[in-house]
């Protein structure tokens, strides 16, 4: 009888392979990540009377943040944020960046 071509193998345990449970690195992606939001967020009430550079410093801020800190849904509201004029005064920067850091990423409900 030939044997077969393929093979089932039992699933990896994350634990043999050496794979830690959380990312690498995460407290000093979360200490960059503040330290883009603070930046961001100072600069932003100087450039308040300049709206095309502050929109800039926004986007950029944004992709910074979702180059760091991975698909974080929760980058989005404080974009739109950042675009009402009265609410640009509030650090809504380093209050995503605090909550990802605090309750982790966004889940949809009923999945844990």
């Amino acid at each position: 009888m030939a044997e077969p071509a393929w093979e089932v193998l039992p699933p990896e345990d994350p634990s043999r392979r050496g794979a830690p449970t959380d990312p690498p690195n995460r407290r000093a992606r979360l200490a960059a990540a503040f330290a883009v939001a603070a930046v961001s967020d100072v600069l932003s009430v100087w450039l308040t009377f300049a709206p095309p550079m502050q929109w800039g410093l926004d986007v950029t801020t944004a992709l910074l943040l979702f180059l760091m800190l991975g698909r974080q849904w929760a980058i989005l509201p404080a974009l739109i944020a950042e675009a009402i004029p009265g609410l640009a005064l509030l650090p809504a920067w380093i209050l995503v960046v605090g909550s990802i850091a605090i309750w982790g990423s966004v889940k949809p409900l009923g999945r844990h």
